[in-house]
């Protein structure tokens, strides 16, 4: 029997203290005891070295290189560094926080110096069972993602990417709207005029581009995306690979996009999760959203469409560039404590102003060789209620809050046909 926990998004400021503080001990000596313990690591251990990026993933989060220290004693063994905030500081911090991962011998996947080695699978062994694990992101800026090497030239270091290749559906009259539009701006022309010049390409029949954007005419008006097939085809190859070399096969994917609803994901991201485990994959753990998803049982497989918040220390972060300042309107003479406050109306708006942000679920699946046996889930609070510098632990939830936690869980989950049976301190998932 092999058991490993499962959590979201680790945004760590501050001195855990898992192993003393009273409040959250219980949770994370649940997480000692499994086998292995996988969390998203949503800040970059940079020390704050490294240049600042123009375009950050919402705020840059660098951060101490002890975290992962702080992580590894919280039971942690197994890390993804594809998100939106991995080129937080640019190359020159990834590249450190990179050497800090490896110089402590930890098992992580998502970025890389080049392509190939943010696509590469990690390994960790336990006395039970090898876990492989291969991490990626749909949610960057352009030229955040590694580039491969060729014979002649080094490749870029950055995240795995998943890109979600994007169309827009509209109607025969919302597109002549459309190229109206795109020929009284200007824009037509000059498209025309790149491909002329050799700096574009005529576009697939049926598309038409505008402004970054790709129109075709559809029976409604709807955005439809689907996973890039190269990415996709990248990806299964690693998952192959890692199911080849490992007992348990483990993807993770770091995407903010959704459906209609915050909570709902992206059809692509439902389309990339069957298809890499119809390709080997034992489970499947999403995170991004900062807020929880539903679950699916697929071919007997998990998919956790989004794990939320685990860690939610975004408010204390130590040191941010010129650029947050003029980004959130504030004047860089506030700490950035005070910026979090004002950004946030002193937490009218905002993660504070919301629990879906400060509640989440820790899943503990159970294996026998590399098939389910059983899924626990454990319902946990951040802390909303707290002072800002206390609040973002996470603990067992109790009583009503639990009850809420698991129950908003469970009817997330029967979205994709899931079924929890959900008792007074944690729920199981029917299999």
């Amino acid at each position: 029997m092999t058991t490993l926990a499962l959590t979201g998004d680790s945004i760590l400021q501050r001195r855990l203290l898992s192993t003393s503080d009273p409040v959250i001990k219980p949770l994370f000596d649940l997480i000692r005891g499994c086998d292995a313990a996988f969390t998203n690591l949503e800040v970059l251990p940079n020390d704050y070295r490294g240049d600042p990026a123009f375009d950050s993933g919402g705020s840059h989060f660098g951060a101490p290189s002890w975290v992962l220290d702080d992580l590894v004693e919280a039971g942690f063994g197994m890390f993804s560094t594809a998100t939106n905030h991995t080129l937080d500081y640019s190359i020159s911090g990834l590249e450190y926080g990179l050497d800090q991962l490896d110089k402590r011998g930890l098992c992580h996947a998502g970025a890389g110096r080049h392509l190939e080695e943010a696509r590469r699978a990690a390994y960790l062994t336990t006395p039970n069972a090898a876990i492989g694990m291969v991490a990626c992101g749909s949610t960057y800026t352009k030229g955040q993602e590694a580039a491969r090497q060729t014979a002649a030239m080094q490749g870029r270091p950055g995240l795995n990417p998943l890109w979600p290749d994007s169309t827009y559906e509209v109607t025969a009259e919302q597109m002549a709207v459309v190229k109206e539009m795109a020929e009284g701006l200007g824009l037509e022309k000059f498209r025309q005029i790149r491909i002329s010049t050799g700096f574009a390409f005529e576009a697939p029949e049926g598309i038409f581009p505008f402004n970054g954007m790709n129109f075709r005419v559809g029976e409604q008006t709807r955005h439809v995306r689907h996973p890039n097939p190269k990415d996709l085809a990248a990806i299964i190859r690693w998952v192959e690979e890692a199911k080849l070399a490992s007992d348990i096969a483990l993807v993770s994917i770091h995407a903010h996009e959704h459906a209609d609803e915050k909570d709902q994901p992206a059809d692509f991201i439902v389309e990339f999760a069957h298809a890499v485990i119809d390709a080997g994959a034992d489970l499947v753990v999403g995170h991004g959203p900062h807020l929880l998803r539903g679950m699916e049982i697929y071919k007997g497989k998990p998919i956790f469409y989004s794990l939320g918040n685990f860690i939610g220390q975004n408010e204390m972060v130590r040191q941010l560039p010129g650029e947050s300042y003029d980004r959130f309107h504030v004047d860089d003479r506030l700490t950035p404590t005070q910026l979090y406050k004002q950004r946030t109306l002193d937490d009218q708006k905002g993660f504070p102003s919301d629990e879906r942000y400060w509640q989440t679920v820790v899943p503990i699946c159970h294996f026998e060789g590399d098939g389910l046996v059983d899924v626990e889930i454990h319902p946990v609070s951040l802390g909303l209620g707290e002072q800002r510098h206390r609040r973002g632990r996470p603990r067992l939830a109790h009583g009503a809050e639990a009850e809420s936690i698991l129950n908003r869980f469970s009817s997330l989950s029967y979205e994709f046909g899931s079924t929890l049976e959900v008792g007074d301190t944690c729920a199981n998932a029917v299999l």
